[in-house]
């Protein structure tokens, strides 16, 4: 069967457009493009309930949201870095720590961290602030701190960021949540070699 030229056009015309739909156009955002509180809200609640009934623990629930928070960070990293514009990659403790707290931070959740601290009797441990979590705000049944979520979300920028480390979530008693941060071995003596 032989084409017509309008037909040929057509089918490229066609063509152009499925494959640049397929393809994302844009991963920079406006500032009117924000999720709200309300939708997030939904879909953290749905996968806490989700993940409640898969598991038989509260060790196991913490282990799953964990999991599923760094998937999350590894992807967020890549993206906040893309939106910062910065090619400079960071490999210095404080430096990944300061970019998960004030870019990144900002980025997920609308504003810095509230505060980032070094453990007094440890080189290897960090803590990473928040008075109020989003991740908690919504969420009342649960058994665990949802803030595991974010324990594993930082977890994987780190680890993809090439320092591994160790990451939960603690209240504290002023009802703050802490991320316990511990490096590996390898990232503290990586840190001497460069001091």
């Amino acid at each position: 069967r032989e084409t017509l030229p309008i037909e040929s056009e057509l089918l490229s015309l066609h063509m152009s457009v499925s494959v640049s739909t397929l393809l994302p156009t844009r991963t920079a955002r406006k500032r009117s493009e924000v999720v709200s509180q309300s939708a997030f809200a939904f879909l953290f609640s749905e996968m806490i309930q989700y993940s409640q009934t898969r598991v038989n623990t509260a060790d196991e629930l913490i282990a799953k949201l964990e999991d599923a928070g760094v998937g999350v960070g590894r992807r967020a990293l890549e993206l906040a870095c893309w939106r910062e514009r910065s090619s400079k990659r960071e490999t210095r403790v404080r430096g990944i720590l300061q970019f998960i707290t004030q870019a990144l931070w900002k980025s997920l959740f609308g504003a810095h961290a509230d505060s980032l601290q070094k453990v007094q009797d440890s080189d290897d441990e960090f803590m990473i602030v928040e008075k109020e979590p989003l991740v908690n705000a919504f969420i009342s049944s649960a058994p665990v701190n949802c803030a595991a979520f974010v324990a594993g979300v930082v977890r994987g920028v780190l680890e993809a960021a090439q320092f591994p480390a160790e990451v939960s979530a603690h209240d504290n008693e002023e009802g703050a949540t802490v991320l316990l941060i511990k490096f590996a071995p390898e990232v503290l003596e990586r840190e001497k070699r460069q001091a």
